[in-house]
């Protein structure tokens, strides 16, 4: 038996981020982890994803080489070897994982643990006792109860598991994940379909944003239908076929991405008997510090119900806030650093083709604050593409409170998003105002730049 000032369970972003700066400010730590530690970004979500959407980049990369004089031999893609390269490099950062957790002071138990205790903890047999407990075991795909289910497949077998290009495919869903994998399929050279509820995908993006990226990602060859709930899944001979109420869609594979269960992976860990409050999917009920009804154990990520934080989850299941949640537990406890995750100002982004990001508020939320808002809007063909002639554009939006001139949000489509919002979600952090954006020196020539530039209101 051991002691800690801190035992976490679940090796995923959060987990581990919480565990290395405690250890770092001189707790002692346990964490343990029954698989592969890093969690779902790292095994079969956010790097896998990312790494094969650099390579669904490439056949856009290889056209555009034509208008620049380069003359290519037709490209042909090796699915396995792309596949065995994206496995190699996760378990590569699988190790690296383990090691910052050993470098840091973090005893590693490649177990599964439960909670016996307000401050015990079983792993592997043994028991242990820690001052406090953090869970962070987050969650799982989940796939709706109808008839068929079980020939769809999941983003785990996307993105950890499928060793096979299938030449059709069928995703269903409106959210990150679906749009993405439909996005980095239909790239790929795979007949792609995405079947969305709402008439849009991403529902908690900026209006204005939702249109222009439906009409982009339409241009770069997805099938995008809207309005259009699924009936059920039926296998015919060799192929399936999805039942919609628009007709059947024939496909080779069925992938369902209407969201993770916020934490089936509760189940088993000794909660109940404790008195630890859930909610009714199992999801760890927690107050603005993490905290959960019995005050030794907290939760972050996406086993943590955000109630009381009044966000979103299906736009703040992330990483980076996995990662930022797991910090504040370790600053306030262990650096006498109290403070709090600012949601308001989280960078998001949606990396499909194209490339979709966002920071603080959109037009819609921010006039349901209460906010008398001025609008400022572009739209243009990007320089690269004024050889190529491909029907690409990129759309920037910024969303600014007239009373305070403060700019309450950034949206951006197209090349290069993410990067750009990120370097933007500090000025709003630091509370920048549209005339600072307008003070600003533009970096020419950038796409980057229209966010400086853009000096007439559209709204």
């Amino acid at each position: 038996m051991a002691d800690f000032d801190l035992f976490v369970i679940g090796g995923g972003s959060g987990g581990v981020a919480c565990a290395r700066r405690a250890a770092a400010y001189g707790a002692r730590v346990g964490l343990c982890e029954p698989g592969r530690v890093g969690g779902t970004c790292v095994i079969r979500g956010c790097i896998p994803k990312k790494l094969m959407r650099y390579g669904a980049l490439f056949p856009d990369h290889f056209k555009a080489a034509a208008s620049y004089g380069w003359r290519l031999d037709p490209p042909r893609l090796e699915w396995s070897a792309l596949i065995d390269a994206r496995d190699r490099e996760i378990a590569r950062l699988n190790g690296v994982y383990i090691d910052m957790l050993e470098k840091a002071g973090v005893e590693l138990f490649k177990a599964r643990g439960r909670v016996t205790g307000a401050h015990q903890i079983e792993v592997g047999g043994e028991s242990h006792r820690a001052e406090r407990i953090l869970i962070a075991v987050g969650g799982k795909p989940s796939l709706p109860d109808h008839t068929g289910i079980e020939h769809a497949i999941t983003s785990d077998d996307a993105l950890e598991n499928l060793r096979e290009r299938p030449a059709r495919l069928v995703v269903i869903g409106g959210g990150y994940v679906a749009v993405e994998i439909a996005c980095i399929f239909q790239a790929l050279g795979v007949e792609t379909s995405l079947l969305v509820r709402r008439e849009q995908p991403l529902r908690w993006l900026d209006v204005d944003v939702r249109q222009f990226l439906s009409e982009q990602m339409r241009a770069h060859g997805l099938d995008i239908r809207g309005s259009t709930p699924v009936q059920r899944v039926e296998r015919a001979g060799g192929r399936l076929v999805v039942m919609t109420g628009a007709g059947p869609i024939p496909t080779d594979a069925v992938l369902y991405a209407t969201g993770r269960v916020p934490i089936p992976n509760t189940k088993g860990l000794g909660l109940e008997p404790l008195g630890v409050a859930t909610t009714e999917n199992g999801a760890i009920m927690v107050d603005t510090t993490y905290r959960s009804s019995v005050p030794s154990i907290y939760a972050v990520g996406d086993c943590s119900d955000h109630a009381a934080c009044g966000i979103d989850p299906a736009q703040f299941d992330l990483t980076p806030v996995a990662v930022a949640e797991g910090r504040v537990i370790a600053e306030t406890l262990f650096n006498d650093n109290p403070h709090v995750v600012n949601y308001d100002q989280v960078p998001t982004a949606v990396f499909g083709l194209p490339e979709v990001a966002s920071v603080g508020l959109s037009e819609t939320q921010a006039r349901e604050r209460g906010h008398e808002v001025a609008v400022f809007r572009t739209s243009f063909r990007p320089l690269v593409h004024t050889l190529t002639g491909a029907p690409v554009r990129t759309m920037m939006k910024l969303v600014v409170d007239r009373a305070s001139d403060r700019v309450l949000g950034c949206q951006m489509v197209g090349d290069d998003a993410a990067e750009i919002i990120q370097g933007l979600a500090i000025a709003l952090t630091a509370g920048a105002t549209k005339a600072e954006f307008d003070a600003t020196v533009g970096l020419h020539p950038s796409a980057a730049e229209e966010f400086v530039t853009m000096y007439q209101a559209t709204a």
